[in-house]
């Protein structure tokens, strides 16, 4: 079994900036892709971007490109999301997620087999 802890959500202003990170344990070498989504309220869960915890290597969804970015650590334990220039349209929870799928196609939730508790991301105006 593999358990993600998430952390790093709160309330920050426009414009600025949060890290959420997501803490992997147990047999994580059953998973190989990490993803973040997040999820608004009355709408659908949305990808972010996802990355192949071996290589480095990453994916976004085009419409978070640019203010959101990826990574993990060195251990390939922990993933990252880094968001800047947060909007009010960016609160929503947060969730990561980790499974066996191809980082560049794993864009649905269906996909991954472990998810985090989510944190709250809320953006004021």
């Amino acid at each position: 079994q593999v358990q993600l802890v998430e952390s790093g959500g709160g309330l920050v202003q426009a414009g600025g900036s949060l890290r959420l990170s997501c803490l992997a344990s147990g047999r994580t070498f059953d998973i190989v892709t990490m993803g973040w989504f997040r999820q608004a309220p009355g709408k659908e869960r949305e990808f972010i971007a996802a990355i192949a915890l071996g290589r480095g290597s990453t994916y976004y969804a085009n419409s978070m490109k640019g203010r959101f970015t990826i990574s993990r650590d060195n251990a390939k334990t922990t993933g990252y999301l880094q968001m800047n220039s947060l909007k009010p349209e960016d609160t929503a929870l947060y969730y990561c997620a980790a499974g066996r799928p191809y980082y560049a196609s794993a864009v649905s939730p269906s996909l991954y087999n472990y998810w985090g508790q989510g944190t709250q991301v809320t953006v004021s105006s």
